[in-house]
């Protein structure tokens, strides 16, 4: 049954059963595959036969698991990766050569920036930067090395939205390979190969594994660049361990009713905390007051379940503001079913200048709350108790 919905794809995407029939896919906890006779072994080395090796290569559940996110995503092939950040540094090192170049979006997770700006060098690979209210300036950094356009969208950590479709049409104009981190949006939300996106990469460690439970990563795209990745990763290593694979593909099945409760949640907590007068300013996407509200309205679902909003009195307020909290979770993680609250100013982006953190949007005030699946009366009366203590 090829289904158009993503919710079907999700639950009914599944390897051939074995001998026993099971409903639901079970675990291959096993390092290695065995083979029939020589010619097979052989065959199978030449890759004359698609089939299992080796688990750092492939895996019943990570293939599984990565044609789940593909079919979601609308990819021709895929990848899977121990974690977000070993998906994103595998796929710039298997596509880049010394002497390329890289344009992307100024406001990336801060582990990306610091692979742009402090390891990927050592390899005479740079980056060029624009900030997300100039995707006009985008044309004017390429240059004849330029090889990839990067870009997050929502942004981490202040929700902002970047146009997928005039990025698309940069990249193509100017033959750049497109890589999106959809991240946020999850391939519910949003699905960036339909604006011109070449690869998409996830850290399933988030809002697709929902639970805080286990690590992943997975990029999916376009099946020269992945072939290009895949023998990349099968030389060095980052492979997804069967487990948290197994883990993963049984999260993508509640994806969509996870992720609908989380936005709704989400929205209710922005429109709350427009009105609370200790807040300077809120941006969530699917508010009116967001500044690219228009745009992902045309290109997402829903508005995510990340909220970033202002806290009034700078650094000082915002620590307060988290040693108020009661309910709410102080992690640097997100998208999981508790909400969790972060200020990044004080902590996860603490050793930036501030001018730096002002070019992605980080204020001293700003909090950044991954909205849960409590009940939403609960979260609203722990943010409001914590915003209102004197």
């Amino acid at each position: 049954m090829n289904s158009q919905y993503i919710e079907t794809q999700a639950i009914r995407t599944q390897l051939e059963r074995s001998d026993f029939l099971e409903h639901s896919n079970p675990l291959y906890l096993t390092s290695s595959f065995i083979f029939e006779d020589a010619e097979d072994m052989r065959a199978s080395f030449a890759e004359e036969k698609k089939r299992n090796i080796y688990s750092r290569f492939t895996n019943p559940n990570t293939s599984e698991f990565v044609s789940k996110v593909c079919k979601l995503e609308g990819a021709e092939d895929g990848h899977a990766f121990a974690t977000g950040m070993s998906a994103v540094f595998s796929t710039f090192a298997a596509l880049l050569d010394s002497g390329d170049h890289i344009v992307s979006s100024r406001s990336v997770f801060g582990s990306t920036h610091s692979l742009f700006t402090k390891f990927l060098p050592k390899w005479n690979i740079e980056t060029s930067y624009f900030k997300v209210n100039e995707v006009d300036k985008i044309e004017s950094l390429i240059k004849p090395n330029t090889k990839v356009l990067y870009a997050e969208s929502p942004t981490n950590p202040a929700v902002d939205i970047l146009d997928l479709e005039i990025l698309g049409k940069i990249a193509k104009k100017h033959n750049l390979i497109f890589i999106i981190d959809n991240c946020f949006a999850t391939p519910y939300l949003q699905q960036p190969i339909k604006f011109g996106a070449d690869l998409v990469i996830h850290s399933a460690t988030k809002l697709i594994d929902g639970q805080g439970r286990v690590l992943g990563g997975v990029t999916v795209g376009r099946a020269d660049l992945i072939r290009e990745i895949y023998l990349f990763s099968r030389n060095t290593g980052p492979a997804l361990s069967p487990f948290n694979a197994w883990m993963l593909s049984k999260s993508l099945e509640t994806l969509v009713v996870r992720v609908d409760r989380h936005c709704e949640n989400a929205l209710k907590v922005a429109e709350f905390l427009e009105t609370n007068i200790n807040v300077s300013w809120v941006k969530y996407p699917f508010l009116k007051s967001h500044p690219q509200h228009e745009i992902a309205k045309k290109q997402m679902k829903l508005g995510g379940n990340v909220v970033a909003f202002e806290v009034k009195g700078g650094i000082e307020a915002g620590r307060k503001f988290l040693n108020s909290i009661q309910m709410c979770s102080l992690s640097a993680n997100l998208g999981d079913t508790r909400s969790i609250v972060t200020h990044p100013a004080s902590t996860t982006h603490s050793k930036l200048s501030l001018e730096d953190r002002l070019e992605t949007s980080i204020t001293d005030g700003l909090i950044r709350i991954s909205v849960g699946l409590e009940n939403v009366n609960d979260i609203i009366e722990d943010l409001q108790q914590a915003l209102n203590v004197e």
